[in-house]
C-alpha cells in the first residue's frame, strides 16, 4: 500500500527509547527515566476529586467544541494572576492536548506549501505535524549564546508565512525574556509573518517567570496544555488563545476534526486550576532536581549546555564522549539503566553530539541517575 508523502514522517525518537526502557524493565531492571518529559506527580488531587464526583453525577457527553465555559472562564482567570492580561474567555479553544492545538492553528492558519519557522533544536513534533499537513518547516539553527533562541534577524528577512516559537523550550528549557519576546514579535509583524507561542512549561521556572506573547499584543497565537505544570499528560487537555479573527475559523476546524476535547479531561483540568499549592510543591522539586543535574554533569564531565530558566530539562553538548547521541543512549540505558533522549531527535544536523536529560522523576531517582552518570563517562575518557 502507498504511503502518501505527507505521511512518511520521521520517528519519535524519545518514543523508541521509552520502549527499550521498557523492555529492560520487562526483564527485572530498575530504570531511571530521565528521557521523557512528563511529570513524575499524579493529575492534582482536586482534579481526581472532581472527575471522580463527576462520573457519579453526569453523563459526560459532548461539550460545546470550545470547551466547558466554567473551564475557559478559569483560564482567563489564570492568565490575569499569572500575567495581569484581561483575556475574554471567548478568545480561548480548548483542544486535545496541546498536539491538538498544533493540528488547529496550523490548518487555519496556513495553506500547502507555506513555510514556518522553527528553532533547531526544537520539539520535533512541529516539523513532523506541519510536514504531515503539507507544510514546509523551515529549521532555524539557533546558538548555545543565544539560549538555543531565534534572534529577531532570523525572522525579518526569512520570508517565512509563520514562525513559531517556545519559552521555556524543549529541549533546552531556556526563556526569552520580554524584551526578547518583543524583538521577535516586532520583527514577525514587520516581516507579515504569523507568530505562535508554545508557552505549555509556562508556571515552571526557577528565576524570573515566563513572559506570555500575550503581555505583548492580541496578535499572536498562544498555545498551552495542562500536561506539565499541571501535571497532567495523559488526559490529553490544552488550549488555544486566538486572535478574535481567528476564532470561528479555528472552531468550525474543531468542529470536524475534535468535536470537542474529552469532557472527562475538561472536568479534571477545571479541578487543577485550584491546586496551586499542590502544583508549586511540585515545581520545588523540580527546582531540586535541577540543581542535582547540573551539579551532576559538572562532576560526570560535560560542561556545555545552557543553563535552562524553566520546563525540565537541561540539553547538553556529549561530543568529547562521541558522535553517535543515539548509540551513546543506548549504550548508557544498557550498562546502567538511565534513558536519557539523544538530541538527533530535536537537531537531525547538530543533534549527534547532544543529549536532552529530564529532571521531572522522582528527586532520588535523579541523584541516582546522575551516579551512573558519572560512572558511564569515566569509562569513556
Amino acid at each position: 500500500m502507498q504511503v502518501s508523502r505527507r505521511g512518511d514522517v520521521d520517528p519519535f525518537i524519545v518514543m523508541d527509547i521509552m520502549h527499550m526502557a521498557a523492555e529492560a524493565e520487562a526483564e527485572g531492571r530498575h530504570v531511571i527515566h530521565m528521557e521523557v518529559g512528563q511529570p513524575g506527580t499524579p493529575a492534582p488531587s482536586t482534579a481526581r476529586k472532581a472527575l471522580a464526583k463527576a462520573l457519579d453525577e453526569d453523563a459526560l457527553g459532548y461539550t460545546l467544541t470550545p470547551g466547558l465555559p466554567e473551564l475557559r472562564e478559569g483560564i482567563a482567570n489564570l492568565h490575569k494572576d499569572w500575567y495581569g492580561v484581561d483575556l475574554d474567555p471567548d478568545r480561548i479553544l480548548i483542544t486535545p492536548g496541546s498536539s491538538g492545538a498544533f493540528v488547529l492553528c496550523f490548518s487555519a492558519l496556513f495553506d500547502t506549501g507555506q513555510r514556518i519557522g522553527i528553532a533547531s533544536p526544537g520539539y520535533p513534533s512541529y516539523r513532523q505535524i506541519l510536514k504531515a499537513q503539507g507544510l514546509q518547516p523551515e529549521l532555524i539553527q539557533t546558538e548555545p549564546q543565544d539560549g538555543y533562541q531565534l534572534r529577531p534577524d532570523q525572522i525579518t528577512d526569512a520570508g517565512l508565512d509563520g514562525v513559531m516559537v517556545a519559552s521555556p523550550a524543549n529541549p533546552t528549557g531556556t526563556m526569552l525574556n520580554r524584551d526578547r519576546m518583543e524583538g521577535l514579535m516586532d520583527a514577525a509583524r514587520e516581516a507579515g509573518t504569523t507568530f505562535i507561542s508554545d508557552e505549555i512549561y509556562h508556571g515552571l521556572h526557577y528565576g524570573e517567570r515566563a513572559v506570555s506573547a500575550l503581555e505583548i499584543g492580541d496578535d499572536a497565537i498562544v498555545i498551552n496544555s495542562f500536561s506539565k505544570y499541571f501535571s497532567m499528560t495523559g488526559w490529553r487537555v490544552g488550549w488555544m488563545v486566538l486572535p478574535e479573527e481567528m476564532v470561528r475559523p479555528v472552531e468550525k476546524l474543531a468542529q470536524h476534526l475534535f468535536i470537542c476535547a474529552p469532557h472527562a479531561s475538561q472536568i479534571a483540568a477545571l479541578g487543577a486550576l485550584s491546586a496551586r499549592d499542590e502544583l508549586e510543591e511540585n515545581v520545588q522539586t523540580y527546582e531540586r532536581n535541577r540543581a542535582i543535574v547540573l551539579n551532576g554533569l559538572e562532576a560526570a564531565g560535560i560542561k556545555r549546555f545552557a543553563p535552562p530558566d524553566g520546563g525540565f530539562y537541561v540539553y547538553a553538548d556529549i561530543s568529547h564522549l562521541g558522535d553517535n547521541s543515539l548509540r551513546l543512549a543506548k549504550d548508557f540505558l544498557a550498562e546502567e539503566g538511565v534513558a536519557v533522549t539523544p538530541g538527533i531527535d530535536f537537531d537531525p544536523e547538530r543533534g549527534a553530539t547532544m543529549w536532552r536529560l529530564s529532571y521531572a522523576a522522582d528527586t532520588s531517582d535523579i541523584a541516582d541517575g546522575m551516579e551512573r552518570l558519572a560512572k558511564f563517562t569515566a569509562r569513556r575518557n
